[in-house]
């Protein structure tokens, strides 16, 4: 209890809010929010008895993406890590395993293996892929009285690989901006990744169905997708 006989009147206003509780010294800590990257509810396609057996090596994932928080680019060159909002499991194996998931059962592909995979998995193209950039973009603070949308943004490039001899027969890109997050709900943000990464493997998809029946690649697989246009060269 708290005895207020002998405190200077001056001082008296701020001994009752310490007594009753009511003056707090710090901001309450918010909630730790973790996330994984979901993929297709179910399988797209029936599966296809002579399609194609895909394997996805392990993905090259850029330094700064590989962290355990979600990563937010305000302007060009300022990056936001969220101590509070992070990923629940590895990011790159996130996104391989939501690709693959994607990719199977797209024509032409039949099936997908992620590595390391059986001794005995056999492949008729291997996926290797490099992304650059998996982030919110946005041009105000999270802070904002009034958060506006911002964008998610994907850059990958893929390469196509024949099995046998290890050659690279093509390299694809996909530079995704397409889609909008709500810049002070990170779970939009991360539903909005989710959807870069399946227009991602049908970009990877669309590439492999371009391949003529003795494997000759096309000449280019390139895909640029904003908000408003989506072109594939």
């Amino acid at each position: 209890m708290t005895h207020l006989r002998n405190v200077p009147s001056a001082l008296l206003p701020l001994t009752l809010l310490l007594a009753t509780g009511c003056f707090k010294l710090a901001r309450e800590t918010p909630p730790l929010q973790q996330f994984v990257l979901s993929g297709p509810v179910a399988a797209s396609a029936s599966p296809m008895p002579d399609g194609l057996a895909v394997g996805l090596r392990r993905i090259d994932v850029a330094s700064y993406l590989a962290v355990p928080w979600l990563v937010v680019r305000r302007g060009s060159n300022e990056i936001i890590a969220s101590e509070y909002h992070r990923w629940g499991e590895d990011l790159g194996e996130a996104i391989n395993r939501v690709v693959a998931a994607n990719l199977a059962g797209h024509p032409p592909v039949r099936s997908t293996d992620i590595a390391p995979w059986a001794p005995r998995a056999r492949h008729q193209y291997l996926v290797q892929l490099h992304v650059a950039r998996f982030e919110g973009v946005t041009d105000t603070s999270t802070l904002a009285p009034r958060p506006a949308d911002g964008r998610v943004h994907l850059r990958a490039t893929w390469d196509i690989i024949r099995p046998l001899d290890g050659l690279v027969l093509i390299r694809g890109s996909s530079e995704d901006r397409s889609g909008t997050w709500r810049v002070d709900n990170y779970a939009t943000l991360v539903s909005g990744l989710d959807s870069a990464l399946a227009r991602l493997a049908r970009d990877i998809g669309s590439c492999l169905s371009r391949f003529r029946n003795d494997s000759t690649p096309p000449v280019s697989c390139s895909t640029v997708s904003n908000s408003d246009t989506a072109r594939l060269d």
